[in-house]
């Protein structure tokens, strides 16, 4: 998780690094495919974030593509990712010795996730939104922490104060008083 997250860094290519973010109004329509109005007063079969993303994949098999779902707590998983949350496991990947393909509710369309899409998602432990990540998604990802990194900000000083100084300071009094949890970033 560490590696693919410094290619991210790394990559920074628009084309095949993309991010949504999830809320609780967030849903399977969003992320995969619903209905939506078309602005002539009907609605109309779209696309959603995920559903693009992995089209875009498909047509570059070659290419590593990333979509970071951030705040991925925060929606409603099960909802959100519905019958396709079993296709990003890395067996059941297009191509894959177990590879799954699913019908979509809405346009019947086959559907299978190839093995060059990567998610990453990102979550702030702090707001204690943890304890509602489904369970199903938790045996999909690898939790990797990553505390602040005030060394980071090194070198850097305003009117004469060494910002990692400052925000290792800051952050040493935040965990005794406070818990690790709610420490500061380097972002």
């Amino acid at each position: 998780a560490k590696r693919l997250a410094y290619a991210l860094i790394s990559a920074k290519d628009p084309e095949r690094v993309e991010t949504v973010q999830f809320h609780q109004s967030y849903s399977y329509e969003d992320f995969v495919q619903g209905y939506r109005p078309n602005g002539a007063g009907a609605f109309e079969l779209q696309e959603g974030n995920f559903y693009r993303f992995r089209d875009k994949a498909v047509s570059a098999p070659g290419q590593l593509h990333v979509l970071v779902i951030d705040e991925i707590n925060r929606g409603n998983v099960s909802r959100i990712f519905g019958e396709i949350i079993t296709l990003i496991e890395p067996s059941r990947r297009a191509g894959c010795a177990e590879a799954l393909e699913v019908t979509l509710p809405y346009s019947k369309d086959r559907f299978s996730v190839p093995a060059n899409v990567h998610l990453i998602g990102t979550m702030n432990t702090a707001d204690r939104s943890l304890a509602g990540l489904d369970v199903a998604l938790r045996r999909r990802f690898e939790f990797v922490e990553m505390l602040p990194d005030a060394g980071a900000l090194g070198g850097i000083e305003i009117e004469g104060i060494a910002i990692d100084r400052l925000l290792a300071t800051m952050n040493r009094r935040i965990e005794l008083l406070m818990g690790r949890d709610y420490m500061l970033g380097h972002a």
